[in-house]
């Protein structure tokens, strides 16, 4: 039986995706068509964000995207070498929050240390931000995507908690769903009339 998979290959994973090796494991044959695309934007205005930590009273990322545009902010020299010597620190000095292990893997490869990975909601999330943090702190600081759930700054703003979100990506349909979906179905009647 084929299994056709409408999502996102696993970021940075080794091997293959762990739906198809499951889905392998029990005699099935899948394929993967990612759905989505992602555009990065306010990108110059991220990197002037992250290298002024003194204006914020933490991090928070809900996302592997988000984590990507701060990499892609990184990637001059002379930007990465500011960071490692100094900026990173004064950030780790604060809190750095994150939603899932996917997520906190990518924080941790830029030297921060996140907090919150196991919360896997933005909900549960925002309850640990709120027991944690006072009120009277700078802004936290919430790079994220432009489709983002309002859970997570509702909440904080609801309980007097300071938030300064940026959208650093938009989400849009892959340019080549359409065209990967017809392969895919082409193929599946080509093979139907074969077997």
């Amino acid at each position: 039986m084929q299994v056709l998979l409408l999502k996102e290959p696993r970021d940075g994973a080794s091997g293959p995706d762990p739906y198809i090796k499951e889905l392998a494991s029990h005699g099935l044959s899948a394929t993967l068509i990612p759905v989505l695309s992602f555009k990065f934007v306010s990108l110059n205005t991220l990197s002037d964000k992250l290298f002024q930590p003194e204006k914020h009273g933490g991090l928070i990322f809900t996302s592997p995207r988000a984590v990507e545009a701060v990499k892609i902010c990184l990637e001059a020299e002379e930007r990465r070498e500011e960071w490692d010597r100094s900026v990173k620190e004064k950030w780790n000095a604060k809190s750095v929050y994150v939603v899932g292990k996917a997520t906190a893997a990518l924080v941790r490869n830029l030297g921060l240390n996140p907090l919150g990975e196991d919360t896997g909601t933005a909900e549960i999330l925002s309850r640990v931000i709120i027991e944690r943090e006072d009120t009277n702190i700078p802004p936290l600081f919430f790079p994220c995507g432009s489709i983002k759930r309002e859970v997570l700054p509702s909440a904080l703003r609801e309980n007097g908690m300071p938030l300064e979100t940026l959208t650093v990506y938009q989400t849009a349909e892959h340019p080549d769903l359409d065209k990967n979906l017809k392969n895919y179905f082409t193929v599946q009647s080509a093979s139907a009339f074969v077997t």
